[in-house]
């Protein structure tokens, strides 16, 4: 076992000291806490740069008695928009907005049956909010024009307005109200990022620090003094232990960056990531099926890249691994939507769609315990298997040399190992 430890030790702290990952851990925290801040630091921006929140719209009013009520209406909504009447044409205006010196107006206008006519005019392919804060405050003031015409008071238009009482009963006894769901749906996404990306990097990394160990030959002095199956295990254990620990710093980043930047607003980033609504057994199971899906690709990258001898082959070799985790989180992200459709049921039971399908299933429904187990279960076993099979290619894989043309190199491997 001493041998196993001194690996161990020698993946996980040199590629801690690296600057890659030294860099790469420090930009990751600070994108953590700079998005967490996002809206102060525009706050902040604005404040010194004098930027003005209010917006100020130039108005032509061909009836000449849309504008105030508009400007009313727009004011009682706080939306934060001024109108000011022009007296110029439309034509002088729209060449403004052509010169970049005016970036937008609008135009109004009543028919012969007292209905608002508006049109707005821009340059900007981007600019959707105002155009629709002026929609509905017309839609209002139209509502009003239209119930003076009829007759009308205030409180027969609010009864014409009111809403139906709808109320949505759900007899499961396990059943979740919309915010937890939302809530559940949000951490999901986030964890299966985590899962994700985390699956992707430490398993490359894997493979590329197998086949440089084997490009400067120095494969061929560890494997006369430890075997190769320890070496294989021992560079999947350290390298996860240390992807483990740059999870951690960044869950406790993101924490810390949450409950600095907590605004105390309902509905805000700091309430849907609050530990305190969050369901213990989701996070159970986040760690679970995040270990187990390491552990299966680790070990499957790890055979992988004991079959090439120079790292500019790694990635053509791992791509069908590559594909497999695109592949699961491609049908995971389709079914945030709806969960419980009968395909991500079977898909959730594949080994190498599991971390991802199963763990969606499990944070979003409420599922038979024997469904996640088995899952679990079908993973273990895997991942034995794997490490079974992968060994014996590792034990002969290390020793190949030459460039790599195919999978089927797998079976030369085997075959090596043997004598």
């Amino acid at each position: 076992m001493r041998e196993f430890w001194i690996i161990f030790k020698q993946a996980f702290v040199t590629k801690a000291k690296t600057k890659s990952f030294i860099i790469t851990t420090a930009i990751m925290i600070a994108a953590i806490f700079l998005l967490a801040n996002l809206s102060k630091i525009i706050d902040t921006v604005q404040d010194i740069t004098g930027e003005d929140s209010q917006n100020t719209l130039q108005v032509i009013d061909t009836s000449g008695i849309l504008v105030e009520p508009l400007q009313l209406q727009l004011s009682e909504n706080d939306t934060g928009v001024t109108v000011e009447p022009s007296t110029e044409t439309e034509e002088t205006l729209q060449a403004k907005v052509k010169a970049g010196e005016l970036d937008s107006f609008l135009v109004l206008s009543l028919d012969d049956s007292n209905t608002i006519q508006a049109k707005y005019t821009t340059m900007s392919a981007l600019d959707f909010s105002l155009p629709r804060t002026m929609q509905d405050a017309l839609q209002s003031i139209q509502t009003q024009m239209k119930a003076e015409d009829l007759s009308l008071t205030g409180e027969q238009v609010q009864m014409l307005f009111a809403p139906i009482q709808f109320e949505q009963q759900n007899i499961s006894p396990s059943a979740k109200s919309e915010e937890e769901i939302d809530q559940a749906r949000m951490l999901v996404y986030v964890l299966m990022f985590v899962i994700y990306f985390a699956v992707i990097l430490y398993s490359s990394m894997i493979a590329t620090e197998v086949a440089t160990e084997k490009s400067s030959r120095v494969m061929e002095i560890l494997i006369s003094s430890v075997s190769p199956v320890k070496h294989m295990f021992a560079k999947v254990l350290g390298i996860g232990s240390l992807g483990l620990l740059q999870i951690v710093f960044y869950g406790v980043a993101g924490f810390v960056a949450m409950k600095t930047s907590a605004t105390g607003e309902p509905g805000g980033l700091s309430g849907i990531f609050s530990l305190s609504g969050i369901d213990t057994g989701t996070l159970i199971y986040a760690i679970v099926f995040f270990i187990l899906g390491y552990f299966l690709y680790a070990t499957l990258a790890a055979l992988l890249g004991s079959l090439v001898s120079r790292t500019e082959d790694v990635q053509q070799v791992i791509t069908p691994m590559t594909m497999l985790i695109v592949a699961a989180f491609i049908i995971a992200a389709t079914g945030l939507g709806n969960p419980e459709m009968t395909y991500l049921k079977y898909v959730s039971f594949f080994p190498f769609f599991a971390p991802l399908v199963m763990f969606l299933r499990v944070g979003m429904l409420e599922l038979p315990l024997w469904e996640p187990l088995l899952s679990i279960a079908i993973m273990l076993i895997t991942i034995f298997f794997l490490g079974w099979f992968g060994a014996r290619v590792y034990r002969g894989g290390v020793l190949m040399y030459g460039p790599s043309r195919s999978l089927k190199d797998i079976r030369k491997a085997i075959q090596l190992g043997k004598e």
